[in-house]
């Protein structure tokens, strides 16, 4: 049987989604080595796609084959039995028929998160980067509708990326910014069919510095000539979250 399963974890201790040399704890080997637990042999976790080290995740979706008495949707409390606090299980189902959980995506969205603030706020800065210039949200929204659409985003790319086409399409990108009595958290909401290598923190990246008085016209010159100096740096790792992953049909009740 497949199992699918819905996984949050905190990335701050983890070298990444994928496992790695020996010694370096990634969110596939936890994953591994509890369903090796439950299932009495090695099991392979495959995910829609890998974070990196210091990337979280609220709806990473995942598989692995397997067979057990387990009721699917029960499977979520015996798997995180065996899991460590950082890294849980929020739903289990059994996989449609001919479901892959990493060619089936239709879409994921990724949250950047950072706030202007006096100093390091201790409550934020797992989830969030501190910034030290506030940044103007109609120019940020200026450059957000400017990445949007179908573009060769080469430039937007760490080097180090396998991918074989650097065309990708951003479905849509939304700021959201609240303040509170001691911050301005902003976040940049991007949504699209796939991301290349540090693709959406440096995405959020030319959007602050956009927000920050960098000219909005530097965009369309990189998506002609892919140089990777015409845009801002890229965003710490700490920032970004893997929010949700869309396969165009419900797979946990709806809770993805």
């Amino acid at each position: 049987m497949r199992f699918l399963l819905l996984v949050s974890y905190d990335g701050t201790h983890f070298s990444g989604y994928q496992r790695q040399g020996k010694g370096e704890r990634t969110v596939q080997g936890v994953l591994e080595r509890a369903a090796e637990e439950i299932f009495g042999v090695p099991t392979r976790v495959t995910a829609s796609g890998r974070t990196d080290a210091g990337v979280h995740a609220r709806g990473q979706v995942c598989q692995l084959d397997g067979e057990t008495n387990i009721p699917p949707q029960k499977f979520r409390e015996c798997y995180n039995l065996l899991l460590p606090p950082d890294c849980k299980v929020l739903a289990s189902s059994a996989a449609p028929e001919g479901f892959d959980v990493t060619r089936g995506a239709k879409a994921k969205t990724y949250i950047y998160r950072f706030y202007t603030a006096p100093c390091e706020l201790p409550l934020c800065a797992r989830y969030a980067v501190r910034v030290r210039e506030t940044p103007d949200v109609a120019r940020m929204e200026q450059a957000a509708r400017l990445l949007c659409g179908e573009h060769d985003f080469k430039a937007f790319s760490a080097s180090g990326s396998s991918a074989k086409t650097s065309v990708r399409t951003v479905y849509d990108i939304h700021l959201n910014t609240s303040t509170q009595r001691d911050h301005t958290m902003y976040e940049v909401e991007v949504t699209g069919n796939g991301f290349l290598y540090n693709m959406v923190r440096i995405l959020a990246g030319e959007i602050y510095a956009v927000g920050c008085g960098k000219s909005p016209e530097d965009i369309a010159r990189a998506f002609a000539g892919g140089a990777r100096s015409l845009i801002a740096r890229t965003m710490p790792a700490a920032g970004l979250t893997l929010d949700r992953v869309d396969y165009g049909l419900p797979l946990f009740g709806g809770l993805q």
